[in-house]
């Protein structure tokens, strides 16, 4: 309990999605648009029967713990089943993305935060016009959103050579702070698989 209020305390003080537009050369601008640009639709596919069930139990232990953020069962299912497939195509760890989304948005499809940055990953609008196609509107479909988040993540982890600490807080435009890098690696404990 005193972590968890202790957690609370810190992603309270974090200020979400404050990432810093930086000059991008065009191989990775046209790499990221390429990655945020492809539309398929975040349906897994698995390689045989035991990554299945994995992703099964995985989805039923989850949907458990985020009853209380969304109740409704084909919203949760939805949201997780994104939330993991997005995951997954960026090459991320899934509880990594569930603490962030954890910390900057709490679970709300439309959080805006004191700077502008919006949806479940507070993504700053100057990524549509960076790497997008101009409508920062489209921030708040989740889909949009969660595809966006995990991409400039993956792109900030490579800028940081895999450095979690250094790449979430570029993510937030806090780098080298520890308070954000922490409240996100101690709230993805939240969503780590009970063996």
């Amino acid at each position: 309990m005193v972590f968890a209020c202790s957690l609370l305390s810190i992603s309270e003080q974090s200020r979400a999605g404050a990432q810093i537009e930086e000059p991008m050369i065009d191989s990775v601008r046209t790499a990221l648009s390429s990655a945020v640009a492809n539309q398929a639709p975040p349906v897994p596919e698995f390689k045989d029967t035991e990554s299945r069930l994995a992703y099964l139990r995985w989805l039923g232990n989850m949907s458990d713990r985020l009853r209380k953020k969304k109740p409704e069962w084909q919203i949760r299912q939805e949201f997780l089943q994104t939330v993991w497939y997005e995951s997954k195509r960026a090459g991320l760890d899934v509880t990594l993305v569930m603490g962030l989304i954890q910390v900057e948005s709490n679970f709300r499809k439309f959080a805006v935060s004191n700077v502008g940055a919006r949806g479940y990953m507070q993504v700053m609008p100057f990524w549509t016009r960076v790497i997008g196609d101009s409508d920062p509107g489209k921030l708040f479909h989740m889909q949009t959103n969660l595809r966006f988040g995990c991409v400039i993540l993956r792109h900030y982890l490579d800028r940081e050579r895999g450095d979690l600490f250094l790449g979430l807080g570029r993510y937030n435009g806090s780098r080298g702070k520890a308070p954000y890098p922490s409240a996100v690696m101690g709230a993805s404990k939240n969503w780590e698989l009970s063996a």
